[in-house]
């Protein structure tokens, strides 16, 4: 699939994956460099991490300086309306927030406010799609919320088949638009044996992030 810049003109596209690990923040970087390389100004918006150090999100850091790199408009943007709730603990945001209450709403106001700053905003999650964020509020509810495009991105080991078919399923029963990107990151001499037989027969096409 050849990615069409100028369709994102004022959108959000919202960075999820199967898992953790998978390549969420590589995604990220592919992406804002990709839209970058397009003549339009990028964003980037994480608006929870955990397994915060150093009262540094090293993620949202390392994100939010490549795109006021790439987006000088992005200098006036704090690592604070970046990257909102930040906590040490790595777990889910339900658990690692402790006390603390994560608004959704707010959540909304620092998407909109980013959005003054670029033509396209780049969100990256926390985990998979079923990370709790409440104890009834999943990560795929806050992008069925933010009304935004998904990018799924999904891994090249064994098991990836059964990843990529449940979180696909998962996005389809809640109407999310979404295309999905393999990252091939991981048992790659086995990938075209092991798992792409099947996913090139299923889907017919796939999209990789190493041809970004």
């Amino acid at each position: 699939m050849k990615i069409n810049p100028k369709e994102y003109i004022g959108k959000t596209i919202f960075i999820t994956a199967t898992n953790t690990n998978v390549g969420k923040t590589y995604a990220c970087k592919k992406f804002l460099n990709y839209f970058s390389n397009s003549n339009l100004k990028v964003g980037y918006f994480k608006p929870i991490e955990t397994g915060v150090e150093n009262n540094t999100p090293l993620d949202g850091t390392r994100m939010l300086e490549l795109t006021k790199k790439l987006n000088p408009d992005f200098e006036k943007v704090s690592i604070n309306d970046c990257v909102p709730y930040q906590f040490t603990l790595p777990a889910s945001p339900y658990v690692a927030k402790g006390n603390t209450y994560i608004d959704i709403e707010f959540l909304k106001e620092k998407k909109e406010y980013l959005q003054n700053f670029c033509d396209v905003l780049i969100i990256e999650g926390a985990g998979g799609l079923m990370v709790p964020i409440k104890k009834e509020y999943f990560m795929i509810n806050l992008i069925k919320e933010f009304k935004t495009k998904c990018f799924l991105i999904t891994p090249s080991k064994l098991g990836s088949i059964n990843d990529t078919l449940l979180s696909i399923e998962a996005l389809k029963n809640k109407n999310i638009d979404f295309e999905f990107f393999i990252n091939l990151y991981e048992d790659i001499n086995s990938f075209e044996k092991v798992s792409k037989p099947f996913l090139i027969d299923y889907f017919e096409t796939l999209n990789f992030l190493q041809d970004l």
